[in-house]
């Protein structure tokens, strides 16, 4: 799975991370849920070190397309409450 951050770059998730990342994702949607500022900035966060650590980053040189956007590191939780809602932002 090729993963971007925006604003960062792409990074290629090994599919044996990918339960570990859904489970931050649900994280994530619980405290966007919840309104809870500061846990949403650290679940989001966890979610984004995630993805740096165990995915490896895509050369700027080559062109694959995202299959999962994730937002800029900076991110609001106003915002965050259009986007991670339901199942949240990972298929799976």
């Amino acid at each position: 799975m090729i993963i971007r951050i925006m604003s960062e770059g792409q990074y290629r998730m090994p599919s044996g991370h990918l339960d570990q990342l859904n489970d931050l994702d649900a994280q994530v949607v619980l405290a966007v849920a919840q309104g809870d500022q500061a846990h949403f900035q650290t679940t989001y966060a966890q979610m984004l070190d995630f993805v740096r650590q165990q995915g490896e980053p895509v050369a700027a040189t080559e062109l694959v397309e995202s299959d999962v956007i994730l937002p800029a590191p900076d991110l609001e939780l106003k915002e965050a409450q259009q986007l991670f809602k339901g199942e949240g932002i990972i298929p799976g």
